[in-house]
């Protein structure tokens, strides 16, 4: 006998049904628009601390690793709840989809304890490892301090709109993300430069503009799960933890998780190789690596629509569905990315001028953008296809290329050039790097079609 849950249901989900460009681009576009929105959140707080002085710029970089890789841990949890529960939904498997829910939240507020004893207990010892610039460091100790003090903000922001996603419903996932931006964005200059009876609370009011961001998007999220995700029950009674929802979310997830702490320690030792040339050109890489987001973020959107669509169809075993869809997301993710390889080679200056560069900053800034936005085009496609692996639940390969481009080749690549004497030098490491990982994801896309996509 059917549970009332489940004959509430309908009988068919738009991801098994509906044309595939248009559920691609329905569910993508509201993502598109609201990861976009995040970048440009990131970018404008950029924009209000580099107006503070180039060492808060500075501060803000060098504390984006620890951010990054919360956001990571976040994001991969998400990945992996995400693959799970829309596979279970394309196998009709309710009860499944609701313990995938919970437990997903059981892991990211566990992650969430971790880094508040971070921020507690080594946000100063962060800093002083990485320079002796007694500004930057008491700057990044009280930017680092609230956003990991307060990051359980972040891991539930991230979760509540993962699963609205995996259920299709990304324009609810949007209306949450792009609350929390806004107001991020308003109360930014409040904190920061001190306005409407405020204090200036200078880099920590950054820190604190994000933290009440995060919390609005965290109770708007909740509210649209509970009101409009009718495919999943949100009960914590009864709660415990299920050994084998929690490893499959993480044989998804890990992968997602290791490649960000890849990230972070690829721009951790990217900025020590530059702080041996001068602070400026850690700032600039700072500066690139924000005005990128904006670009990748549409992509990124891109493929939070995917994974769902593609894991869905793998569940229901739907051959032509999962194909299409990977296709067109190559497709729509190159042009995104030949976009931005025009504006980066067009207007670096004018980009640069946002950040209230001088000469120096200008002098380091140009040719760098236009070096590191040659992989754009590259990158599109992996990104691409790293996705496709995880709503595979081929998690391994997205991690061996990602390792591979930002720790095997990158890195070293780096830090050899940087013996050339010459900043310039250090920038072609990201080139070398993504032609490795787009020759690797080609070979494992070949082979996860042979052996899995091939026979359905």
């Amino acid at each position: 006998m059917k549970s009332s849950r489940e004959t509430d249901l309908p009988k068919e989900n738009v991801m098994g049904t509906l044309p595939i460009n248009r559920l691609l681009l329905s569910m993508s576009i509201p993502m598109m628009l609201s990861m976009m929105v995040q970048a440009l959140y990131n970018i404008v707080d950029s924009i209000f601390v580099a107006k503070i002085g180039e060492n808060a710029l500075n501060a803000v970089t060098l504390a984006f690793p620890i951010q990054n890789i919360m956001i990571g841990i976040a994001v991969g949890t998400g990945v992996g709840v995400n693959a799970l529960l829309s596979r279970s939904l394309g196998e009709r498997n309710f009860e499944r989809v609701n313990k995938t829910a919970v437990n997903g939240f059981f892991l990211v507020w566990i992650s969430a304890g971790v880094f508040t004893a971070v921020g507690l207990l080594l946000s100063e010892q962060y800093f002083r490892i990485q320079t002796d610039i007694e500004e930057i460091v008491l700057m990044g100790k009280d930017y680092m301090f609230v956003v990991c003090v307060f990051s359980v903000s972040i891991f539930t922001q991230v979760t509540l709109e993962r699963l609205l996603a995996s259920t299709g419903k990304t324009f609810y996932a949007m209306i949450s993300q792009l609350t929390g931006a806004i107001i991020n964005v308003v109360l930014d200059p409040i904190m920061i430069f001190g306005m409407f009876g405020f204090p200036a609370l200078g880099v920590k009011g950054a820190a604190i503009a994000t933290v009440i961001g995060q919390t609005a998007a965290c109770l708007v999220g909740f509210y649209l799960n509970l009101s409009r995700n009718k495919e999943i029950a949100l009960s914590f009674k009864g709660f415990t933890p299920d050994g084998w929802i929690i490893k499959t979310i993480y044989a998804v997830g890990v992968s997602s998780i290791l490649m960000q702490i890849a990230g972070s320690i690829m721009f951790y030792g990217i900025n020590q190789i530059l702080l041996s040339f001068t602070a400026t050109a850690t700032a600039v890489f700072g500066v690139f690596f924000r005005l990128q987001s904006f670009l990748f973020m549409p992509v990124f959107g891109l493929n939070n629509a995917m994974v769902p669509i593609i894991a869905f169809n793998y569940g229901a075993r739907n051959k032509n569905r999962i194909t299409k869809t990977i296709k067109l997301s190559m497709l729509y993710a190159g042009g995104i990315m030949l976009f931005g390889l025009l504006l980066f080679q067009l207007f670096p200056d004018k980009m640069l001028l946002l950040f209230s560069a001088g000469e120096n900053m200008l002098a380091i800034g140009v040719p760098a953008m236009r070096i590191i936005s040659l992989i754009f085009v590259f990158a599109g496609f992996c990104i691409i296809g790293l996705s496709v692996f995880q709503a595979m639940g081929s998690g391994t390969e997205s991690l061996v290329i990602s390792t591979c481009r930002q720790l095997v080749i990158l890195l070293p690549a780096a830090w050899l050039l940087s013996f050339l004497g010459d900043v310039n030098a250090v920038w072609w490491s990201f080139p070398i790097a993504e032609v490795v990982s787009l020759t690797l994801c080609v070979i494992f896309l070949k082979r996860l079609y042979n052996q899995k996509i091939k026979s359905l």
